[in-house]
């Protein structure tokens, strides 16, 4: 329940971040294009560790995800969506999906089969 919380509260603050005017995006010490990323990459590692049987379609939604979210920059004056910007959102998506997903396959799983078992195979 919390990471799903977590997940619907990153894609808001990403949401917030990108189509708000450029005044209010957060300054960082790295670059935006690191920032891009790894927000994404956050974000897709959160919503597929409170997804995980549906790892595939968040991957496929975060991803596509990211150009639509870039495209919704033409509704602010101040900001300038760019194809460049959705490719890194993109790609830090793809990254954080793989990582939650790796995570999921040699964490939790191993976990959940050993409670299981224990439980005398119960759920």
């Amino acid at each position: 329940m919390i990471l799903r919380a977590a997940a619907w509260l990153s894609l808001a603050a990403i949401l917030f971040v990108t189509i708000s005017p450029i005044g209010l995006r957060p300054h960082t010490i790295t670059t935006v294009n690191l920032d891009r990323a790894a927000a994404y990459a956050v974000m897709a590692a959160i919503f597929v560790l409170a997804y995980p049987r549906h790892w595939k379609l968040v991957a496929l939604l975060l991803i596509g995800g990211a150009l639509a979210i870039e495209t919704l920059q033409y509704l602010s004056p101040t900001r300038h969506p760019q194809l460049l910007d959705a490719t890194v959102k993109g790609a830090g998506a793809a990254a954080g999906t793989v990582a939650g997903w790796i995570w999921n396959e040699m964490v939790r799983s191993p976990a959940l089969a050993r409670m299981r078992a224990r439980n005398g195979g119960a759920s």
